[in-house]
């Protein structure tokens, strides 16, 4: 039994789920990856080749169990290889690109991400050094000459100007100091992984990820901790962020939401969520629902867009992860108790859909009147990103945001909790709660993952004619339905402060 580097990486986020990944496959397999987590696959497998261009000309292993060619390639020196795989007793690695120093007479090592340079970098250089050092220490104990060790990622302030320049859009950081630094920690802890990780009987108990809120639980939480009620104390609006509180709570036998202490200091919003868990009594406030509506001014655009955040630039202007918009929907009320209008909008061509995009936008949307979405700084910030690279229209785009309204905003500042909203304000909570007859679940796309990367084959060429055709009208309805969605919450708040 080999350990590998990611299951090793695994066991340090949840041990439990690591060795369930190891042994229990099948129970594994029973969580299946979201759109989301395979779109994050599949970027980091175009990186990983794209990269390999910063070193032209090596030799790939294809095979993940090849040591053997990967030894005779290393004792030849060749000059670049790419995924060199290694073992020894108790572990086992593929490295990403390793080249021969001729100065030094060593092979440096570059480790290659996905991420942006720019993105959590702390918390990130942290987990690539123990990534890294894992590589390290099995080509250490198997007597390679390693010299350099480079962490190649993303650089997020590269701007494509033409062909892409491989050499500004990936940095190289030298991670080697900081590796060796952490190399008698990281051995200590890849020996306890290993002992725990294959022993034969499972861990008893919960998982580590049993003191995380909802978002930082492992693939097999579920599995690991059963006896955890689906709506606990994990679900407390930003929990996680409280870790001596969770804590306290799970140490003190307390899982269901219901049953937390009233004298446990929370915040309001936590507090408020938990009450209404109790009540199942809603809590409107119908004068700061009122004021909110009053902002709003007609005629009223209900808008929507769908976006593809490419890791690799695709046109001019774009940086890494830059979201390319590539549709929206608009549902249109020119006045109070006039029919519905919806327009719609959908670009599916191989060329920058800027242009495209903005010039649907100044045909479909009204020049006046508020523009109502859900989380505004998303749609705003691609409306800026879009002025940027489209100085021409920067005008008609700031014009366009100085009218944003958010309709999220009065849930996230709690004019209305509902039981039902279980401490969240995404749409897919809200509108299952207030117009139950209207639900995502209809529709062959439910989210914006799918979403996004159904657009993506479609423009690469991943499906026949007739299978654009379909996914093109599934795009839509899936679009047209989060701006339907608005329409309807706006009319149940209109309806509250009228009763």
């Amino acid at each position: 039994m080999k350990l590998s580097k990611t299951n090793y990486l695994i066991y340090r986020d949840c041990g439990k789920n690591a060795w369930v990944r190891i042994h229990r496959p099948d129970v594994f397999k029973k969580y299946p990856l979201s759109a989301f987590e395979e779109g994050i696959i599949e970027t980091g497998n175009e990186v990983d080749i794209l990269a390999r261009n910063l070193f032209p000309g090596g030799v790939s292993i294809d095979d993940r169990y090849d040591f053997k060619y990967t030894k005779e390639l290393m004792e030849e020196k060749t000059p670049v290889i790419y995924q060199p795989v290694f073992e020894t007793e108790k572990y086992q690695i593929a490295c990403d690109i390793m080249v021969w120093n001729k100065d030094t007479e060593k092979y440096d090592l570059y480790e290659v991400k996905a991420s942006n340079s720019g993105e959590d970098k702390k918390k990130k250089d942290e987990l690539y050094t123990y990534d890294i050092a894992f590589q390290y220490i099995v080509l250490k104990d198997l007597g390679i000459p390693v010299g350099k060790l480079y962490l190649t990622r993303l650089n997020c302030e590269y701007v494509r100007r033409g062909d892409l320049n491989l050499n500004e859009f990936f940095t190289k950081e030298d991670f080697t100091e900081r590796v060796l630094e952490n190399e008698d920690l990281v051995r200590e802890e890849m020996r306890v992984a290993y002992d725990y990780l294959f022993q034969e009987d499972e861990p008893n108990g919960f998982c580590s990820c049993i003191t995380k809120g909802r978002n930082g639980h492992c693939t097999t939480f579920e599995y690991s901790n059963p006896g955890i009620p689906k709506y606990s104390v994990h679900d407390i609006s930003r929990i996680g962020l409280s870790k001596r509180k969770l804590e306290e709570l799970i140490d003190s036998g307390i899982y269901d939401i219901l049953n937390v202490p009233e004298d446990l200091k929370l915040s309001d919003k936590q507090s408020n969520q938990i009450s209404v868990a109790r009540s199942q009594k809603d809590i409107i406030d119908r004068e700061e629902i009122k004021t909110f509506l009053d902002t709003i001014e007609y005629p009223i655009a209900f808008f929507d867009y769908e976006t593809f955040p490419s890791a690799i630039p695709r046109f001019d202007g774009y940086s890494p992860y830059n979201q390319i918009p590539f549709q929206f929907s608009v549902h249109i009320l020119e006045k109070p108790g006039e029919e519905l209008k919806h327009k719609e909008f959908i670009y599916t061509g191989n060329k920058n859909p800027d242009e495209y995009v903005i010039k649907a936008l100044q045909e479909l949307i009204p020049g006046k009147g508020s523009v109502i979405v859900w989380y505004k700084s998303f749609e705003m910030s691609r409306n800026k990103e879009l002025g940027k690279r489209n100085p021409d229209f920067e005008k008609f785009l700031s014009n366009l945001n100085d009218r944003v309204v958010d309709l999220e905003e009065p849930f996230k500042n709690q004019f209305y909790v509902h039981p039902h909203f279980k401490g969240k304000t995404s749409i897919k909570y809200i509108l299952p709660a207030l117009v139950p007859e209207l639900s995502y679940k209809k529709l062959e796309i439910q989210e914006g993952g799918t979403a996004s990367n159904t657009w993506n084959k479609i423009v690469t060429g991943e499906y026949s004619d007739e299978e654009i055709k379909k996914q093109t009208e599934n795009l839509l309805r899936y679009c047209e339905l989060d701006t339907l969605a608005m329409v309807e919450i706006f009319d149940v708040l209109q309806k509250i402060i009228r009763s």
